[in-house]
């Protein structure tokens, strides 16, 4: 079977919803006040501090290491991120509390300060003769990656916790970018597929994304015989472990067929 052709993303469309989805988080934090920095989240012992604290962390990497010297590596793609997030989940954790103590840690007015100034470095960078020059690879956590991709690992960031966020705070929903939603939507996608390879189940997030998965009989014409269907925002939060299958089985997500029920292949990211 032929290997599917990585997808791409324009880079000007993906600065733009970067953008976007940076000024709603920025626009939120303002709002804060310090009660609600106390306020628990449903990332472990995270409070909307260290959430906010991580966040800070997603917009200053580039500034950080976009000159850092690069190993003689391969480069790593979107796809091979998903698949490497779990592994990380200490050293990030270690990072917020870090943040916390050192950047993060005043009242409401300095904590969206520091994240405003972390922005403003961030478009900076980007707009550095450095940070325009086509091909620019920067090193992240798993190795190399252009930093093109990367900014699309970004939008997985802000997506995934602006819905942290407005779920810590009890907000009926965030005003997510739409080509960052439908970005992340395909990224998550496009990575359950690789992890599960197959052609017996068809997932369908409309009206972003389409992928076959899981192995067995593939699915040629006609209905396909094992269908599951969510809405972008379900799908996001089953796969990255936000939400349970059972959960959202039969309220925000559907699924026919014998072998339609993907929890045992869930979640994407760590």
């Amino acid at each position: 079977m032929p290997t599917a052709k990585p997808r791409t993303y324009d880079p000007v469309k993906v600065r733009a919803a970067l953008t976007g989805q940076l000024d709603a988080i920025s626009a939120t934090v303002r709002s804060l006040d310090d009660e609600q920095l106390a306020l628990p989240t449903r990332l472990g012992d995270w409070r909307v501090r260290e959430l906010v604290a991580h966040l800070g962390m997603v917009v200053s990497w580039v500034p950080r290491h976009l000159h850092d010297p690069l190993p003689p590596q391969a480069l790593i793609a979107p796809s091979d991120w998903a698949s490497r997030t779990r592994t990380a989940a200490a050293s990030i954790n270690a990072t917020a509390l870090e943040l916390v103590a050192e950047q993060f840690a005043g009242d409401a007015a300095q904590v969206s300060g520091e994240l405003d100034r972390q922005i403003g470095e961030l478009w900076r960078a980007l707009d550095s003769e450095e940070g325009r020059q086509p091909g620019r690879v920067i090193l992240m956590r798993f190795g190399p990656m252009l930093l093109a991709d990367f900014l699309v690992v970004r939008l997985v960031e802000t997506v995934v916790h602006a819905d942290d966020l407005a779920d810590a705070l009890g907000l009926a929903d965030f005003p997510h970018d739409r080509f960052a939603l439908a970005s992340v939507t395909r990224l998550l996608a496009d990575a359950f597929a690789g992890q599960v390879p197959g052609g017996a189940v068809e997932l369908r997030i409309p009206p972003f994304a389409v992928v076959q998965a899981v192995e067995g009989p593939r699915h040629t014409r006609g209905t396909p015989p094992n269908v599951v269907e969510a809405d972008p925002l379900t799908w996001i939060r089953l796969a990255t472990g936000r939400l349970a299958w059972a959960d959202a089985l039969d309220a925000t997500l559907t699924a026919s067929g014998e072998r339609s029920d993907l929890a045992g292949f869930l979640p994407v990211l760590g």
